[in-house]
């Protein structure tokens, strides 16, 4: 692909990953008569709306004259979901045909380069968030997905940087499906109501990937926030407990079960700060071969565990190279066997590494 096609994709991917992360108040009546035209595409009438301000009290809301067993516990049950996932999905086989053989190539690079990025941000921030309520939903993850800003997004790119035509049909129901994701945040359609979100107030997100991924992360507060006061912490895309960014302490720290929890607690604190004040003791420490110039160190964590404390091989973006632990069976007593274990090489194995990245 020309350099050309490539920036195109970066900035179309920017664009709507803008979309995903938008604060701005929602356009109701745009997502409102979109919403409506796609309830006519199944043969419905337009519903009546209901709006959350937040998806917490989305999901906790029965609006008026809702039918009693569409709760949201039993989503995957519900028929219009299904509905316009099926419409989607015709349509999905509809633009595929119409992406002719000269422009597959382009297509699988806005795929790697549009489509998957922003399918990997939308569950690193608004759907990991979405979770923290709504656990129960698994069944009706489907929606979820059928939701997610990827799917307009890719096709949006295809008929912005191809040769592709689209036929004015396709091209409407693509701009109805992508209104709401330029309008509101989730919505919930019933037979008779759809239920709609206002979008977060604040989001805090980073850059992590090679092709401009996102997620959750703030280090002094709720990386994303609603009006209502629902909130949602995380630390580089992983959620945790309030306490993890607000105030760590080793006695929380030792007393939480959740060991992803406890990672992101002791990066806040600093793996070295944490192993000083929890007091670990030292049990061996060695030249790093896959990271020449940099050690290892080896401490006693807890009962049949111990910690490997090594320096990341590649700098992170700010320039700087991460230390970071990771957990071993207590039998290790050489941090090369350790280090090796945790790649699943032996000591010699490892220690023949030209460099670990």
């Amino acid at each position: 692909m020309s350099d050309h096609a490539q920036r195109e994709a970066a900035d179309i991917r920017a664009e709507w990953l803008g979309h995903l992360l938008s604060t701005a108040p929602a356009d109701r009546p745009a997502a409102e008569a979109a919403i409506s035209e796609l309830y006519r595409l199944i043969g419905l009438d337009p519903p009546r709306f209901h709006w959350a301000v937040s998806p917490l009290a989305a999901l906790e809301t029965v609006p008026p004259g809702a039918r009693p067993s569409q709760t949201a516990d039993r989503l995957g049950d519900w028929p219009l979901p299904a509905r316009l996932r099926r419409l989607i999905s015709e349509t999905s086989v509809g633009l595929d045909a119409r992406i002719v053989q000269g422009y597959r190539p382009l297509d699988q690079m806005l795929r790697q380069q549009v489509r998957a990025p922003i399918t990997t941000s939308t569950r690193s921030t608004l759907r990991m968030a979405l979770r923290t309520v709504h656990e129960r939903a698994e069944p009706g993850t489907f929606w979820y997905e059928a939701q997610c800003v990827s799917w307009s997004a890719h096709y949006d790119a295809v008929r912005r940087t191809s040769g592709v035509i689209f036929t004015p049909e396709q091209n409407r129901l693509l701009d109805l499906w992508a209104t709401p994701t330029r309008s509101c945040g989730w919505w919930w359609p019933r037979e008779d109501v759809c239920v709609v979100s206002e979008r977060p107030v604040e989001v805090h997100a980073e850059v992590w990937g090679d092709e401009g991924q996102v997620r959750l992360h703030r280090p002094d507060g709720p990386a994303l926030r609603y009006a209502d006061g629902w909130d949602v912490h995380a630390w580089h895309g992983t959620r945790v407990p309030p306490w993890v960014v607000d105030d760590p302490s080793i006695d929380r720290i030792t007393g939480e079960p959740n060991v992803e929890v406890r990672r992101c607690a002791i990066e806040n604190i600093g793996w070295g700060d944490y192993i000083d004040r929890a007091g670990l003791r030292l049990v061996a420490t060695a030249p790093d071969p896959g990271n020449p110039g940099s050690e290892l160190h080896l401490y006693d964590l807890r009962e049949q565990t111990r910690v490997l404390l090594a320096v990341n091989g590649s700098t992170e973006r700010d320039g700087h190279r991460r230390r970071y632990g990771l957990t071993v069976p207590d039998a290790f007593t050489d941090p090369v066997a350790a280090a090796g274990w945790t790649y699943g090489l032996s000591a010699d194995q490892y220690s023949r590494l030209v460099r670990r990245t």
